[in-house]
Formats: structure tokens, sequence, C-alpha cells
């Protein structure tokens, strides 16, 4: 069974509708979380650390965002056992190559798209997207406040498959 991914970004300090996005990620299938950044306060992480119903967690991969400091939420990634990447990461799931980083355009990215990961994802500019960009399939999966609707996606590396989840505004 291949391995699927949440993707959530730009949460800013709401810590409802982030914790409902990854229940709705981990009732959707998730198996892995991945938060592009804009937690605004570094102990949101914790929202991330849902189990499932049979207890165990799942990993978990953050950025820091523009608008977080990278040395606290480093120090609190750290004590809650979340794999911390800073400016941008790289993770292989069942054979495709992802990369990651808040922004959208940077010297990292640059780096990143280098690379020709099978995926590039980002947050940042609250605008949900799934497209190629320098020949690279890039998805942004929106945010989670200053949206017009707040999405999250849960993407399968393998297939391919990015579906779009809806948040309720209310959360």
């Amino acid at each position: 069974m291949s391995i699927r991914i949440g993707v959530l970004s730009d949460s800013h300090g709401r810590r409802a509708r982030t914790a409902l996005a990854v229940s709705r990620l981990r009732a959707a299938g998730a198996d892995r979380l991945l938060h592009l950044g804009d937690f605004e306060d570094p102990d949101l992480l914790e929202e991330l650390l849902v189990a499932s119903s049979a207890g165990d967690a799942i990993p978990v991969d953050v950025v820091a965002g523009n608008m977080d400091d990278p040395q606290e939420l480093a120090a609190v990634a750290a004590r809650l056992g979340i794999a911390f990447h800073h400016p941008g990461g790289e993770i292989e799931i069942d054979g495709r190559r992802l990369a990651f980083t808040h922004g959208d355009r940077s010297r990292e990215v640059d780096r990143l798209l280098a690379s020709k990961p099978d995926y590039f994802l980002h947050g940042h500019t609250h605008q949900a997207f799934d497209g190629t960009a320098r020949g690279v399939r890039t998805i942004n999966p929106g945010a989670l406040h200053r949206a017009a609707s707040y999405t999250v996606v849960l993407l399968e590396p393998a297939s391919g498959d990015a579906t779009t989840i809806e948040i309720d505004r209310d959360g």
C-alpha cells in the first residue's frame, strides 16, 4: 500500500483549524504529515501530533515560514520528536523525491528545483496550486488562514493522486 502525505501550510496561529485539518487528513488516510510553515506560534506544532485510532503517531516533517522564528520552532520540534527542515528539505516516499520549503521564490527554491525532484511543495502564497513549474510538479496546499477557502492536500506520491480537502471556516 502506498504512503499518503497530508500537506498543510500557513496556519498562522489557528490551533482549532489546524487540529481540524489534521483530523480530516488522518480520516482521509494520511500516513505522514508535512507542514510548510507559518505557524506563528511554535506550540501549534502540538496539533500535528494526532495519533491514529490504534494509538500510533505518524511521522511529521515541518519547515519554518517567514512568520516563524526558525530557532524557536526547531527547539519545539525537537522536544516533540518532529523532523525540522530549514530552510527546506527533501524526503523520499515510495521511490519519489519530494522537495519542500515555505516560499515560492528564493535561492532555496532554485536549489531544490535544480535537483529535479518528482514533486516540489511550498506554501506562502495562500493560494492552492497543482501544476508544473520549471518542469517539476508543484503543489501548494493553500492556507488555513487569510484565504478564500481553507484547504489542505492529501498526496499519494507513488500514483501522483492529489486530493484537495476543504476545511470548515469555523474550525
